[in-house]
C-alpha cells in the first residue's frame, strides 16, 4: 500500500517497519524552505564553499569558493574581531556551537548566525561543515522587547518618583489625614488623566496629547466648582505634547488649580480662569490669568515645597521657567517652555 499523501515513503527492514527514505530532492526542499544556507571551511586555507543561497546572503559574486578575509569585509567592524576568534575557537569547542553577528549588504544590516560542530567534529579531508541562517528578523524583535522592557521599566521609577514627591508634598500642606487622602488622590488622578491622553499623534505635533486637550481635561473638575459652569477657559493654539512634558504639566496645572482653590479665583463661586498660549519660534508661554477671588498676597518667605517642586520641574523637565504675578485683580502665572522639551 502506498504512503499517505504528504508523508514520507515508508521502507521495510527485515520485515519491520524501518524510517523514512531521505532522497537528495527532499533534502534540498527542506534546506530551501528553511531558509538555510549551506558552507563548507577548509581549515587550512581559510577558504569557505558555499551554495548559491550563501551567496546571495553575503551579497557576494558566487565562486568556486571564497576566503576569510572577504567575507570579514561583510561583517559589521563592530562583531569583526569576535567573529574572527570565535571561528578559531569552533575547533576546540565540543558539541555544537552557534555564532551570531551582523554583515552589511547593499547598505542594510542583517543578523546571520553560524551554525555547525565543534572539536573537527564530521571533518573530512581538512574540511568541516555548517549552515548560516538569516536572523535578522528574531534579532530585530528582540531588540524591540529590550526597549520595551527598559522603557517599562524607566516609566516604573518615575511613576515611583512622582507618586512618592507628591505623597511627600501633601503632607506638608495638609493637617489631618482625611485632606491628606482626598488631595493625594486628587493629585494621583490627574496624573491619571494625564496618562490617558498619551497617544501617538500624526505629523509633527508632538508624541502624546494635543495642549488643549491636556489643559481642558486637566482643569475639567474645578469648572463644575462654583455659580455657573463655563468659568474656566482654555485657548491655545494646536500643538503636541510629548509623553515626559505632559506628565510634568499636569503636576504644574493641578498645583496650581489646587491653590487657585484653596486660595485664588476658584475659591470663591463667581472667580474666573483663563489659561491662554503663544507660540514663538523657540518657546512656548502659557499664561495662567485668575479673576474675581479674593484678594491675593505675595508670600514673604521662600515659598512652600510644591512650588519648590513646581519650579525645579519647569526648568529640569521643560526647559523653562514660572513667574508669578499678584496682582490686585487676581494672581496671573506664567509658564515659558521649550518648545524642543515639550515634544518630548
Amino acid at each position: 500500500m502506498g504512503a499517505a499523501q504528504g508523508q514520507a515513503e515508508v521502507v521495510e527492514i527485515d520485515g519491520e517497519t524501518g524510517a523514512p527514505e531521505w532522497g537528495a530532492d527532499h533534502l534540498r526542499s527542506a534546506v530551501t524552505a528553511a531558509g538555510i544556507a549551506l558552507w563548507s571551511w577548509n581549515v587550512d586555507d581559510n577558504t569557505f564553499a558555499m551554495d548559491e543561497r550563501g551567496f546571495d546572503l553575503w551579497g557576494l559574486t558566487r565562486s568556486r569558493q571564497v576566503t576569510f578575509e572577504e567575507m570579514s569585509a561583510h561583517i559589521h567592524p563592530a562583531d569583526r574581531d569576535r567573529v574572527r576568534a570565535a571561528f578559531a575557537a569552533t575547533r576546540a569547542i565540543v558539541g555544537d556551537y552557534e555564532i551570531d553577528f551582523r554583515i552589511i549588504t547593499n547598505e542594510q544590516i542583517r543578523w546571520i548566525s553560524a551554525r555547525g560542530q565543534g572539536n573537527d567534529a564530521g571533518i573530512i579531508s581538512r574540511v568541516v561543515f555548517g549552515v548560516f541562517l538569516d536572523v535578522t528578523g528574531r534579532k530585530q524583535a528582540e531588540e524591540a522587547n529590550e526597549l520595551l522592557a527598559g522603557e517599562m521599566s524607566h516609566r516604573v521609577k518615575n511613576l515611583l518618583a512622582i507618586a512618592s514627591g507628591l505623597t511627600e508634598i501633601t503632607s506638608r500642606s495638609t493637617t489631618t489625614t482625611d485632606d491628606m487622602a482626598r488631595e493625594l488622590t486628587q493629585r494621583l488622578t490627574a496624573l491619571g488623566r494625564a496618562h490617558d491622553l498619551v497617544r501617538p499623534l500624526p505629523g509633527q505635533e508632538g508624541k502624546a496629547a494635543l495642549l488643549g486637550d491636556l489643559l481642558t481635561i486637566l482643569l475639567a473638575p474645578y469648572d463644575d466648582i462654583g455659580a455657573f459652569s463655563g468659568r474656566v477657559r482654555v485657548s491655545v493654539p494646536r500643538m503636541g505634547v510629548g509623553e515626559a512634558a505632559a506628565t510634568t504639566l499636569a503636576l504644574v496645572v493641578h498645583e496650581l488649580a489646587t491653590n487657585s482653590l484653596k486660595y485664588g479665583a476658584l475659591s470663591t463661586p463667581t472667580g474666573t480662569l483663563d489659561v491662554s498660549c503663544s507660540s514663538r519660534e523657540r518657546e512656548v508661554v502659557v499664561v495662567w490669568t485668575e479673576r474675581g477671588g479674593p484678594p491675593v498676597l505675595a508670600p514673604t518667605g521662600p515659598g512652600g515645597y510644591g512650588s519648590r517642586l513646581v519650579t525645579r520641574a519647569m526648568s529640569a523637565q521643560l526647559g523653562g521657567s514660572i513667574d508669578r504675578n499678584w496682582s490686585e485683580q487676581g494672581m496671573i502665572v506664567t509658564l515659558r517652555m521649550n518648545k524642543r522639551y515639550l515634544a518630548t
